[in-house]
């Protein structure tokens, strides 16, 4: 039977039905919201917004945001790739336990991708004594902070990466060792060119993720002001202190940012697009 046969096509209605339905559902969940974000946040006018900013608080937390975004897409980056090359290019027993454990942050509330970290390296934790001992501290610290955030962000770049990875299978690297090249060789001359638009989408999300993360962050660590309080538990602490405007200003430049992945997502999947239908016409 045809697709587009009599039996086949919906009803004008149904299909009208849905669309007002998708609407109207993103306009109450998703775009209300956002908008309410940006008017509260210019409520009292430009100089208040601006002054919001000028606070050495707000610079901290948007210091100390960037800089754990950083560092925990960094090494999700390096974990990602390697742990796509070797899922994809090897058969090793467990490669299905491992794949299963890259997805784990998805399925864990990040309250409790942050207590682990508690349990482990808090005072009373497993490793807590012999870490006071050597006057290390990991909890209400930068250290915590970056291990909690990069835990939650783990799968983004690997997930990304492993069934593009498999996709394309073994050949092209194949191919450019019989002709003499290395394994680093191969790596940058042949295996990243090739996943280039796949990775740059992970490393997007995953900063996306990073920059947003609250309840790993908020159980690690310790809502100290101006020294462990990234931009999402900035925004809290304003909150209860009543601080309306100055809430909404920080929030608004988080709303910001995640418009910004938005749009440089949106290019990056029609410019994947394109190439993957490019290398399945070769």
């Amino acid at each position: 039977m045809s697709r587009d046969s009599p039996a086949r096509r919906d009803p004008p209605w149904f299909a009208a039905l849905l669309i007002a339905v998708t609407l109207l559902y993103m306009a109450a969940i998703l775009l209300l919201p956002l908008i309410t974000v940006f008017a509260e946040a210019l409520r009292k006018g430009l100089d208040a917004y601006a002054q919001a900013f000028a606070d050495p608080d707000a610079q901290a937390a948007i210091r100390l945001t960037l800089g754990v975004a950083a560092i925990s897409v960094l090494l999700n980056t390096v974990f990602g790739l390697a742990a796509a090359w070797a899922i994809a290019k090897f058969e090793f027993w467990g490669k299905s336990a491992v794949m299963t454990l890259i997805d784990l942050p998805f399925s864990i509330s990040p309250v409790i991708s942050g207590l682990v970290f508690v349990l482990l390296y808090g005072i009373n934790g497993w490793f807590g004594p012999w870490l006071d001992a050597n006057n290390i501290q990991i909890i209400f610290t930068f250290t915590g902070i970056v291990l909690a955030t990069t835990l939650v962000t783990l799968p983004f770049v690997a997930r990304e990466l492993i069934p593009l990875m498999q996709e394309q299978g073994a050949d092209e690297e194949a191919a450019a060792a019989t002709l003499g090249a290395g394994g680093w060789r191969t790596f940058f001359l042949v295996t990243i060119p090739n996943v280039k638009w796949a990775l740059m989408y992970g490393v997007l999300l995953c900063t996306a993720r990073a920059m947003g993360e609250f309840g790993a962050v908020a159980v690690v660590s310790g809502h100290i002001r101006g020294e462990t309080a990234t931009m999402p538990l900035y925004v809290e602490i304003l909150y209860n202190e009543y601080s309306f405007s100055a809430a909404f200003a920080v929030a608004s430049l988080l709303a910001l940012f995640a418009l910004v992945t938005l749009a440089v997502k949106t290019l990056l999947e029609m410019r994947f697009a394109e190439e993957l239908s490019i290398q399945r016409w070769r």
